[in-house]
């Protein structure tokens, strides 16, 4: 007779198919008594797995959904579907869901063997998704990210910034925020002593320091406007403030976190501090508001969206 834990689990995992077992068959299956199984069935209930059981003398048990997650055991070709399946979300293919599949990613990928961390490795090299999303950070990456946040250990990494220039850092890694299709960690960097975002693109061979930190307060209790507002200013090469002829609560469900701050004016208008690499690119994020507005700087934008009204007039012949 195996052991009790693995044959626990080896129950579990014949109660996990979905089906109703008959009680003398799966007895049987577990090469143990009925009584034997009744134990382990009691036991089963305890850890929180909802088996239940069939009336009569030849009853059957199926495992039927609880109030909460139990943990669940996974064959290789579940275990790798899954991994595949969280790698993909995590790269923004489904909107939402990008940290909540990083951090069951981290939990899976600890736990995973080797060889079927190969086979993951191997069927992600060698897909191709339909849509480039642009620069995309490597599932590994953030697997290790996550788990030094979560264990609140000391993470080093090389690191390109925006110019081109490289260098290695040694941060407290605290979270991983996912907006405008990039992922981004907020870190407190012991080298600058100061808090920093970083784009997980542009980092490469993280590794833990073997150094436990004592977690500190972040700096915002909004961490995600506080890494779009990082974000935002660090896009220096245009800068505009706009007034937009809208309530506040009309244009802020509209706002994305990467679009920039939005403060109030008065109950029928709204200021707009934002950035971005592009002159295009402001005034895209401008139209899709749609409400009036009013370009205060830089010139520069004002300029270019004279001249993009006037082409498309041109476009609309009367």
């Amino acid at each position: 007779m195996a052991s009790t834990p693995s044959r626990m689990i080896r129950l579990l995992s014949l109660l996990q198919t979905c089906r109703g077992w008959p009680g003398p068959e799966l007895a049987a299956r577990l090469g143990v008594s009925p009584r034997t199984l009744r134990r382990d069935i009691d036991r089963l209930r305890e850890l929180g797995y909802p088996v239940r059981a069939a009336p009569g003398t030849g009853g059957g048990y199926r495992l039927e959904a609880g109030r909460a997650m139990p943990p669940l055991v996974l064959d290789d070709e579940e275990a790798v579907a899954i991994a595949i399946s969280l790698r993909t979300a995590a790269g923004g293919t489904v909107a939402g869901i990008e940290e909540t599949s990083v951090r069951a990613l981290a939990k899976l990928e600890q736990v995973l063997p080797g060889r079927l961390r190969r086979q993951v490795n191997a069927l992600q090299s060698y897909t191709v998704p339909l849509v480039s999303q642009g620069p995309a950070a490597d599932p590994d990456v953030l697997t290790v990210i996550a788990q030094a946040c979560r264990d609140h250990e000391r993470l080093g990494f090389a690191y390109r910034k925006r110019d081109g220039d490289g260098g290695t850092r040694l941060v407290e890694p605290y979270r991983l925020v996912h907006l405008a299709r990039k992922w981004y960690l907020v870190a407190w960097d012991a080298g600058r002593e100061d808090w920093r975002t970083f784009r997980a693109d542009r980092m490469a061979s993280p590794r833990p320091a073997g150094q436990r930190f004592r977690p500190r307060e972040l700096p915002s209790p909004d961490i995600a406007r506080y890494v779009a507002e990082s974000v935002t200013a660090s896009l220096a090469r245009h800068r505009a403030v706009v007034t937009l002829h809208a309530p506040f609560a009309a244009v802020a469900e509209r706002l994305r976190p990467q679009d920039g701050v939005l403060t109030v004016v008065d109950e029928h208008t709204c200021r707009l501090h934002t950035a971005a690499d592009s002159l295009q690119w402001l005034a895209l994020t401008l139209g899709m508001f749609d409400v009036d507005f009013e370009v205060h700087e830089p010139p520069e934008l004002i300029a270019y969206i004279r001249a993009l009204t006037t082409r498309l007039s041109r476009a609309t012949p009367a």
